[in-house]
């Protein structure tokens, strides 16, 4: 296994990621707040994994690792928002704003509002956010074999002596 073949993992695994929300909100499934959240690590893993691709070292491969954790990490706290494990922002979920509630503000017209707190749907009782939360983890682990093969692709021509 090669460095930019894990690299191209890694950015292909963001570019799926990201291209199912969209696809998900084609269809009719409105983000949140902390669904766009989501978004913005994938896109960074993306530019940065390209760019990756074309200069060499451990420092790229490194930031696409903590993009695809940060996202990964958004995606397990916007779980626990959904769960009830703990509270989300005021802005996004559970209580009133402006004196409306969430159902008051989800019956109005206008725009559909998604709440951050709703599980909009889910799959294997796993919701948008949780599945996010799984393939962002597995892609930070791509991404530090990639910053492990960088360092071996760096060790590979040098003698050391013992």
């Amino acid at each position: 296994m090669t460095r930019n073949l894990m690299i191209l993992l890694a950015t292909g695994g963001s570019v799926a990621l990201l291209g199912g929300a969209y696809i998900f909100q084609m269809l009719g499934y409105p983000p949140c707040a902390m669904c766009l959240w989501q978004r913005w690590p994938h896109a960074a893993a993306i530019v940065i994994g390209l760019i990756a691709l074309k200069v060499p070292g451990r420092l790229l491969p490194a930031l696409g690792a903590v993009a695809a954790g940060t996202t990964g990490a958004i995606g397990v706290y916007h779980t626990g928002v959904e769960r009830d494990w703990w509270e989300g922002p005021a802005s996004c979920s559970g209580g009133g704003l402006d004196g409306l509630s969430g159902a008051d503000l989800l019956s109005t017209e206008g725009p559909r509002i998604v709440m951050c707190d709703q599980v909009s749907w889910e799959f294997l009782s796993l919701s948008m956010a949780s599945w996010n939360a799984i393939f962002s983890f597995d892609l930070m682990f791509g991404w530090i074999i990639a910053v492990i093969l960088s360092g071996a692709s760096t060790t590979k021509g040098s003698s050391r002596t013992v």
